[in-house]
């Protein structure tokens, strides 16, 4: 049994029978991760963070789950004075590397985004792989992009999801945004990663104030594909998966 938690923004927290995984925590307002730890005494704690922006990249991290033991895994863009120096097990990652000594877990490997910073595809002892994008994207801006800046952006976008799909053609989890900002396009760069890969449970995320892409985004779902959209649209909401 897996259990996913949203705790804002871009975090979550992931549950496994080996370990709980949490990705990019900015802030959590319904303190839902101390219920999470609490419920899964046993496991080991890891906090992947994609990349250095303040919404997806807390220092409060490396207080939280101080009784456990604690590996963080974080993108190189991060920089190391922001760390402590002493007593905290740190893996840096960049485009292109893999580790697999990450406890709880059998492998991680960091893919390039189209910001700052890394993706995330992670292997568990089973074999399933969650995904977490960081700030991975289609990004082009509604009207303000011009028609070249936005094929460009689709592009490059899609080499790297190319990249990744020749290396991870399923995935058991993926946590993507869906950024309103954008404008209509919003769900373009979540349905083309959907249309080269199996996704088996999707969750949208990086909703910048508007909560309800997070459902909307269901009609965007490539037809026939088989992917699960879990709208976790409030901090705190969780769903347990098979």
């Amino acid at each position: 049994m897996t259990k996913v938690t949203y705790l804002d923004h871009s975090g979550f927290a992931v549950t496994t029978p080996e370990a709980v995984m949490v990705f990019d925590y900015y802030k959590d307002p319904d303190r839902k991760l101390e219920k999470v730890l609490r419920e899964a005494p046993d496991q080991d704690v890891v906090f992947f963070v994609s990349h250095h922006h303040p919404d997806h990249f807390n220092t409060s991290i490396f207080e939280l789950a101080q009784d456990r033991r604690r590996t963080y895994v974080l993108s190189n863009d991060i920089f190391s004075r922001l760390v402590p120096q002493t007593g905290l097990s740190v893996a840096w990652m960049s485009p292109g590397d893999t580790i697999e000594q990450v406890p709880g877990v059998k492998k991680v490997e960091a893919f390039r985004s189209t910001d700052a910073g890394v993706a995330y595809a992670v292997t568990l002892p089973d074999g399933k792989v969650v995904f977490h994008a960081g700030d991975l994207n289609d990004w082009h801006w509604g009207e303000v992009s011009t028609l070249s800046e936005a094929r460009d952006a689709e592009a490059h976008f899609t080499r790297i999801v190319n990249r990744v799909a020749e290396e991870y053609p399923r995935m058991y989890i993926a946590m993507f945004p869906v950024d309103a900002r954008i404008g209509e396009g919003f769900a373009r760069g979540a349905s083309i990663f959907l249309f080269r890969i199996k996704v088996d449970n999707f969750f949208p995320m990086h909703f910048w104030g508007e909560p309800q892409k997070a459902c909307d985004f269901k009609e965007y779902i490539p037809e026939g594909c088989g992917t699960v959209c879990h709208c976790l649209d409030r901090p705190g909401m969780d769903v347990s998966l098979e």
